[in-house]
C-alpha cells in the first residue's frame, strides 16, 4: 500500500505542476516530485524525479529522470555529484530509462560510483518519460535538462547532493555532456563543474550521419533524428522520399526503443532496409534545413570549459572514431585540456564499460583538485 500511495502522491504533485500558472511560477531546476524506487540495488537508494527545465526556446517544461545515492547519509559535507547522460534509447516517451530499472544496468560502474560516495543524477532528457517531442541531439535542450537535474537533486534531502559535479556521457550522452559543459557557465553558474567525460560522442553531426560504417544502424539513427526534427523544427520529411518511405521511417522511430541484445522484429528489419535504401545516396548535411540544424547542434571544441576526457574505440561502427579524434584534436589546438583515449578494438557499446574504472579515477582526480593530464601532443 505504501508503494501505491507514494505513486498517487507523485502523480498528484505532477498534475498540480502541469497548470500554466504553476509552470510560469516554477524556476528551472526546481524539483516537482521524487518517488522512492523500492527495487534499488543493495547499498543504494533511488528516486524517480520530475523537475522543471527550459528548452532552447526558453519555455518552461517538465522532465523526468532518476537520482541514485548511497544508502547511508553523508557525514558533513554534501556529496559529489556525477551527472550521467545516457546514450540513444529512442524518441518515444516510453523509452525513458527512469521508467523501469534500466538505469541500474546501463550506467557503467554504478556500484563503484556509489561505493566512492557519489550521488548519481540520471536525466531522461525532454520528451522521454515526459510529454512533448524528444529533441534528439538538440544540444541546448539536452544540456539544460542535465544541468537542471543536478539542481533538482538538491531538493531531495536524503540524496545529500552538492553543487560540485562532473559530467559522464556515452554516445548521445557524450553529445549531451559536451553541450551541458558548453551552456553551463551562462545557464547554471550556481553549479561548479569540475570535468567532462564524453565517451564515443557524436560531435560533427553531418560527418556522424555519413561516416558510420554500420549502414543498418545509420538508417535507424537517421529515422529517429528525422522524425524528431521534423516535429521539433518542422524539417521536411520529404527529403527522404515518398510518403510511404516517410511513414516507414516515422514508424521505425515511434515503435522502437533501443534494447541491448534484443532480437529485432521482422517489421523493424524490413523498415530499416527501406530506410537504408532511402538514405543510400543522400548527404543529409548538404540538404536544407538539415545541414544547418546539424551545424547548430554540433558541440563546439572551443566551448569546452573544464578538463575533458574524450574516448573512442577503434571498432566503433556507429560513431566513426576519426570524427571523435578530429574533435579532440581541434580542442587541443584551441588550448583545451584534453585527455584522449582510443581503445583498441573498442566497440560503440563497450567502451564506456571497459573504461569505467579509469573514468571514475579521472573524475575522482578532478574533484580532488589534481592537475588534469593531457596527451594533446601524442595523438
Amino acid at each position: 500500500m505504501r508503494g501505491i500511495s507514494g505513486m498517487l502522491a507523485f502523480l498528484a504533485a505532477t498534475a498540480l505542476a502541469l497548470s500554466p500558472q504553476a509552470a510560469l511560477a516554477q524556476r528551472a531546476g526546481t524539483l516537482i516530485a521524487a518517488q522512492p524506487v523500492a527495487t534499488a540495488p543493495p547499498a543504494m537508494r533511488a528516486w524517480r524525479v520530475r523537475y522543471w527545465t527550459t528548452n532552447e526556446r526558453n519555455e518552461p517544461i517538465q522532465v523526468s529522470g532518476m537520482v541514485i545515492a548511497p544508502n547511508a547519509r553523508a557525514n558533513g559535507a554534501p556529496r559529489r555529484v556525477i551527472a550521467w547522460t545516457h546514450g540513444l534509447v529512442g524518441i518515444a516517451q516510453r523509452c525513458a530509462p527512469s521508467i523501469g530499472e534500466a538505469n541500474f544496468t546501463i550506467i557503467p560502474g554504478l556500484q563503484d560510483a556509489i561505493g566512492r560516495g557519489y550521488t548519481v543524477v540520471a536525466p531522461d532528457y525532454p520528451g522521454l518519460g515526459s510529454s512533448g517531442v524528444h529533441p534528439v541531439l538538440v544540444g541546448v535542450s539536452e544540456g539544460r535538462s542535465v544541468l537542471d537535474a543536478v539542481r533538482a537533486a538538491r531538493g531531495i534531502p536524503e540524496a545529500d547532493a552538492g553543487t560540485r559535479f562532473a559530467l559522464w556521457g556515452e554516445s548521445q550522452g557524450g553529445h549531451a555532456a559536451l553541450w551541458s559543459g558548453q551552456v553551463w557557465s551562462s545557464y547554471a553558474p550556481d553549479l561548479q563543474l569540475v570535468g567532462i567525460t564524453a565517451i564515443v560522442p557524436p560531435t560533427d553531426l553531418a560527418r556522424n550521419f555519413s561516416e558510420g560504417s554500420d549502414l543498418r544502424v545509420r538508417a535507424l539513427l537517421t529515422s529517429y533524428t528525422a522524425t524528431s526534427w521534423s516535429r521539433h523544427f518542422g524539417a521536411p520529411m520529404a527529403t527522404f522520399g515518398t510518403r510511404s518511405v516517410q511513414n516507414v521511417m516515422t514508424r521505425l522511430a515511434d515503435n522502437n526503443c533501443v534494447q541491448l541484445n534484443a532480437k529485432p522484429r521482422l517489421g523493424t528489419i524490413i523498415g530499416i532496409a527501406i530506410a537504408q535504401r532511402a538514405i543510400r545516396n543522400l548527404d543529409l548535411g548538404t540538404k536544407a534545413p538539415w545541414g544547418r540544424l546539424m551545424r547548430e547542434n554540433s558541440p563546439s571544441p572551443a566551448a569546452i570549459p573544464v578538463p575533458a576526457l574524450i574516448a573512442t574505440g577503434t571498432g566503433d561502427t556507429i560513431v566513426a572514431p576519426a570524427v571523435v579524434r578530429d574533435f579532440a584534436r581541434r580542442a587541443c589546438a584551441l588550448g583545451k585540456t584534453v585527455r584522449f583515449l582510443s581503445v583498441p578494438g573498442g566497440e560503440h557499446g563497450t567502451v564506456a564499460r571497459t573504461e569505467a574504472a579509469a573514468t571514475l579515477q579521472w573524475i575522482d582526480a578532478r574533484f580532488d583538485g589534481q592537475k588534469a593530464p593531457t596527451n594533446c601532443s601524442s595523438f
